[in-house]
């Protein structure tokens, strides 16, 4: 179950690239009524597609709609709601969808529903987390209100976009949550649509409340799902656990079905305690914190030095192999290895080594610009198992530079969030990326272009703007990554966030489930799993 490193993102761009993709196999029939139950996160919002980017409500969102591709286990592209992606320039692509798609409500799946849902996730006032991803359609704008001129509606199965430049990628975002449809019940009634949305996808909401407030929530098999993710399984039952260890002792005595973070404290001993039920598997995911400007100490010359001293004060080396009895692997850039185009000697990535001589000269030499005061802090979510690592780091950083430093933790990922979203938080804070498409531009631009939904440091630099946009627009594979790779260069000077390292799927399942499989972005594919019936 592992995945190479030979280049997820080249498979998949090279099937977006060609076109036209390919139309999607019958996905596995004769499920039974056998609930899946798995763990989660209390999603950061109400269930909406265009306002949901972090993992606990991604992975709810992603099993009740169905988009225009899905990316199977390796991250191609396959069509799902699409019948085609054409264009002949790169810039103005017509899409078809199939007929007879239904939401779960008995409304039709129809362009509108993907035009309408894309126009109200781009509207400024609207103030969509996922909005950053419809900034290449012609017509959107991050300073007012405008009109996603765009996209055009032919008719009920065919709509066309036009891109404010030629984006060759454009089919492979496709498959990202932002880019589903909505029902006219969505705009009936946003509010009411969030508690209980109405999707088309392989799963369904098992009834009305069935998502129990940082609890669990029920979803059943969408029985008119025709699409190539037919579940094998009755549903999943999502569980929301206040930690990881808890979750960990439910998978061995077969209480949990599917775990996909396996605690620090048993990362020594799962593979013997799950046998062959154990999975050890390398994916699209970046750990990092970020440091915002706006802190004290954090802006112009004098941030930049203290960023990279306090990288530079991190034994990334140490902390994989002691805390995560090396399932991790220290960060050399900005992105993933699974990912077409990543490299270990971008110019600039010694300021990820450890250097603890460096480290004080830096620090020293902001110093003398600006005394340093205050305790250096990382805030945390206590329900992710992170105590471990950030208690290690800021000893790290306290140890080499001589300073105040410790861990903030926040009750649960989804007060985390929020604190980060609505700028009220006062300290560096965890962050990392799970992969939205098999891309570098994918780890770069959502995170760190200028107004992108997830920058959540608010970096900002022209330069790095415009090789982000170079790659964009460039025709081959190789054009683009260069323009990425030069693009993190500025990245590694500025440190908006602190690469830590990749992570990876160290995960397991019960006795009682057969036939799972974990993605390229480290998402176990739920609807291929088989349970027997209760």
């Amino acid at each position: 179950m592992k995945i190479s490193r030979i280049g997820v993102g080249l498979v998949a761009l090279a099937a977006a690239t060609s076109l036209v993709l390919s139309g999607c196999a019958g996905g596995a029939s004769g499920g039974n009524s056998a609930i899946v139950s798995t763990n989660g996160s209390e999603p950061q919002n109400p269930l909406i597609p265009t306002n949901t980017n972090e993992t606990g409500g991604g992975k709810i969102v992603d099993s009740i709609f169905a988009g225009l591709v899905y990316y199977d286990a390796a991250g191609a592209p396959v069509n799902e709601v699409a019948e085609s992606i054409t264009t002949e320039d790169n810039q103005t692509y017509t899409i078809k969808i199939k007929s007879g798609w239904k939401f779960t409500n008995g409304e039709d799946v129809t362009a509108d529903s993907f035009v309408n849902a894309w126009k109200y996730g781009a509207l400024l006032s609207n103030a969509q987390l996922n909005s950053y991803f419809f900034d290449v359609i012609e017509g959107f704008s991050y300073d007012e209100d405008t009109e996603l001129t765009g996209l055009t509606v032919v008719d009920p199965t065919t709509f066309t976009v036009k891109l404010s430049s030629p984006q060759s990628d454009f089919p492979l975002r496709l498959g990202y949550t932002a880019f589903f449809p909505l029902p006219q019940a969505f705009f009936d009634d946003p509010e009411a649509f969030g508690e209980n949305p109405i999707g088309n996808g392989p799963y369904k909401l098992a009834a009305e409340g069935a998502w129990q407030h940082d609890v669990a929530i029920d979803l059943v098999a969408n029985g008119d799902y025709n699409g190539g993710r037919k579940p094998a399984n009755g549903g999943l039952k999502i569980v929301f656990y206040a930690t990881e260890d808890a979750a960990y002792a439910d998978l061995l005595s077969d209480n949990l079905d599917i775990l996909d973070g396996i605690p620090s404290s048993a990362l020594a001993s799962y593979k013997t305690d799950l046998g062959d039920r154990a999975v050890d598997q390398a994916a699209a995911i970046f750990q990092s914190f970020t440091i915002p400007e706006t802190l004290e100490h954090f802006s112009g010359e004098e941030g930049d030095l203290r960023r990279q001293a306090i990288s530079m004060a991190i034994n990334r080396t140490e902390i994989t192999d002691v805390i995560f009895e090396g399932t991790r692997e220290p960060a050399r850039d900005f992105t993933s290895p699974v990912i077409d185009g990543w490299s270990a000697d971008l110019p600039g990535s010694e300021v990820l080594d450890f250097n603890a001589d460096e480290a004080k000269k830096l620090w020293a030499e902001a110093d003398a610009i600006a005394p340093w005061t205050g305790s250096f802090q990382i805030a945390y979510n206590a329900d992710g198992g992170h105590q471990p690592w950030v208690d290690a780091v800021a000893n790290n950083i306290k140890n080499t530079l001589g300073i105040d430093a410790a861990g903030a933790p926040y009750a649960t990922f989804a007060e985390l969030r929020t604190a980060v979203t609505d700028r009220t938080i006062t300290t560096a804070f965890r962050t990392g990326w799970q992969a939205d498409y098999p891309a570098l531009a994918n780890f770069l631009g959502p995170i760190y272009q200028t107004d992108a939904g997830s920058n959540d440091g608010d970096y900002s630099n022209a330069e790095f703007d415009a090789l982000l946009q170079k790659g964009n627009e460039a025709t081959s594979l190789a054009d683009a990554n260069k323009a990425y790779q030069d693009a993190q260069v500025i990245l590694f000077k500025e440190l908006p966030a602190v690469p830590l390292w990749y992570g990876a799927v160290s995960g397991g399942y019960s006795t009682l489930v057969q036939n799972v499989q974990f993605g390229w972005n480290s998402v176990p594919l739920y609807y291929q799993v088989t349970k027997a019936a209760n």
